[in-house]
């Protein structure tokens, strides 16, 4: 075959990183609604783990749901499958059926049969990219989703208590953007900046609109701190509301603004020309 495309990553993974992307990707329509619910995990690092996870939380979903990670160095794709073994021999806390097969593979996404995924999950992987190089990789990345279907690109951190991404349509163009915080211990809103996916990291100046909206949640979330008294997840709820209130125009309701997350049309967020 073909080189896989794209330049390896540091391959930092952890169990329950990705809780918070996963549980976006299991509640999207395009997992949802899919009439193939092949999932994605592009560049899943040096351990399978974060695909065993993503497939057992898929599954609880659609019990048809099937993940497949892909990396660019053959050695973690061997270390993944044998810990796949272990999994089929009923030796981890993971179901011993479950829905996951690893290989090879690049910004190309090669997938057997000709199958295009529903959702495709690229989070930590473009970080040690130029921002210049961002939107050819969500064209390349894009191009390979069945119509309908989703790129999931951003970051977070390494323990997964601070994350946000972007959703990208199959055209490559960005659709929304989600932070996505811890809140029982978050100190504001605005630490977000420091994981921030690859095409706005730079971008929180001001002048840019992705400094406007993290200025603006932090802005908020001091002036909720009365309700601290009722908890984080109501004080994160006023911030939602209040910056709806304004007009911008926040998508989701309570139930998503409880745990901590927060989207936005990219336009929100989108770069300045």
């Amino acid at each position: 075959m073909a080189s896989p495309i794209g330049q390896p990553t540091r391959g930092t993974t952890g169990t329950n990183r990705l809780r918070r992307n996963d549980r976006a990707i299991a509640a999207s329509r395009a997992f949802r609604k899919a009439a193939d619910p092949l999932v994605i995990d592009l560049g899943f690092g040096a351990s399978g783990v974060t695909a065993f996870e993503l497939a057992r939380r898929l599954r609880t979903v659609r019990d048809d749901a099937e993940v497949l990670g892909l990396e660019l160095d053959p050695g973690r794709v061997t270390t993944a499958r044998r810990q796949l073994e272990e999994v089929r021999a009923g030796d981890t806390g993971f179901p011993s059926d479950l829905p996951v097969g690893f290989a090879r593979g690049g910004f190309e996404v090669p997938v057997p049969g000709g199958r295009r995924p529903a959702v495709i999950r690229a989070m930590n992987v473009l970080r040690q990219y130029d921002e210049a190089d961002v939107a050819q990789a969500w064209q390349t990345v894009g191009a390979r989703l069945a119509p309908g279907g989703l790129l999931f690109e951003g970051t977070c951190d390494e323990i997964g208590r601070v994350a946000s991404w972007a959703e990208v349509d199959a055209d490559g163009a960005p659709q929304c953007f989600t932070i996505s915080l811890r809140l029982s211990d978050l100190e504001r809103p605005g630490i977000v900046a420091e994981r921030l996916p690859k095409a706005l990291i730079h971008r929180n100046v001001p002048g840019e609109r992705v400094h406007g909206l993290l200025q603006a949640l932090d802005r908020e979330w001091e002036r909720a701190a009365p309700l601290s008294a009722f908890g984080a997840s109501q004080r994160f709820i006023a911030v939602a509301g209040a910056l709806r209130d304004q007009g911008v125009p926040v998508r989701g309701d309570r139930r998503r603004w409880r745990l901590g997350e927060l989207t936005v049309p990219w336009s929100v967020v989108a770069p300045a020309a």
